[in-house]
């Protein structure tokens, strides 16, 4: 239990100390909104498309590729969605419906969920991680498109023009090329490979930053209660449901571990990132971001703890 406590604290302590360092170099006028956005979209149309590329690139697919897995995630992933925002309709107005669903659940399986899966199942956690953390991320922004669309001025919701948006969503093109690429083994020099990896490195801390230049006390006052729902749904509600269901069905070991992991991940930065491209509550976003990665450390503990005491990972 204390180890994985402290395993915990080692991914998500870097987060927050982003986080404050965005909040104080804000403070003193170091960085201002018009950096913040500019970085952002760097992080959306640059960063995060090498970050995903690379993962899924260096991953082993053959070895780690369980369809059962896949089939499960990808239904817990939509339900989810479903769940979240049936929730976003009863608990916030209209016009944070989007982000309140987004929040509720996309989780940071990408950095967050990778993490805790390697140090808890070595090689074969970031291989089947990776799979799982690419095959999420097309749907986590498929889906998020689309409920941002409804529900943001600033994007047409009519099918035509939210199927456009998925098609050149840069995170879906970059896991898009990807899959191929790393099914066929396609080379790639490592001038590139490197170069790809300076720029994929600057995604979850620039992200951060740019997300804790946002957060002000006053804005986390004014969005306090819808905040805490969506992060109560996001940290409590949906993994329970989740593990619960993968229990049911007969997972168990490192598969069960994984999913729990997955789907009981903090809000994902990125979905910030796209909160703010699309003029949303961005100061809601961040707000969510926030209090479920500060919950991860308990939650996940508690999860794990509560599963090897059972016996089923």
């Amino acid at each position: 239990m204390l180890a994985l406590f402290l395993q915990t604290l080692n991914v998500t302590a870097p987060v927050f100390a982003m986080l404050f360092l965005g909040y104080g170099l804000k403070r003193i006028e170091w960085i201002n909104d018009n950096f913040i956005k500019t970085a952002s979209a760097l992080v959306f149309n640059v960063c995060m498309p090498s970050l995903l590329f690379l993962g899924i690139y260096h991953a082993d697919l053959r070895s780690a590729l369980k369809p059962g897995l896949l089939v499960y995630f990808v239904v817990a992933t939509v339900g989810s969605f479903a769940i979240a925002w049936w929730i976003a309709t009863k608990r916030c107005p209209e016009v944070d419906r989007g982000v309140f669903t987004q929040g509720a659940f996309r989780g940071n399986n990408g950095v967050i969920g990778l993490a805790l899966a390697g140090s808890m199942y070595g090689d074969y956690g970031i291989s089947l991680g990776s799979i799982l953390a690419g095959l999420v991320i097309v749907l986590y922004n498929s889906l998020s498109v689309v409920v941002l669309a409804i529900y943001s001025p600033n994007i047409k919701s009519d099918p035509l023009s939210i199927c456009k948006s998925i098609l050149v969503n840069p995170l879906i093109i970059s896991v898009a090329l990807a899959v191929p690429f790393a099914w066929l083994q396609v080379p790639i020099p490592n001038w590139i490979l490197t170069s790809a990896d300076y720029v994929a490195q600057m995604s979850l801390p620039l992200a951060l930053i740019c997300i804790g230049g946002t957060l002000s006390l006053a804005a986390l006052r004014s969005s306090g209660s819808v905040a805490l729902s969506a992060s109560a749904v996001k940290m409590i509600l949906l993994p329970i449901v989740g593990t619960f269901g993968a229990w049911l069905l007969g997972f168990r070991g490192a598969e069960l571990g994984i999913l729990f992991l997955y789907i009981g991940a903090p809000s994902a930065s990125v979905g910030y990132v796209m909160v703010r491209a699309s003029g949303g509550n961005y100061s809601l976003a961040a707000a969510i971001i926030v209090i479920t990665t500060l919950a991860a450390a308990i939650t996940t503990n508690i999860g794990i703890f509560l599963l090897q005491w059972g016996g089923w990972i």
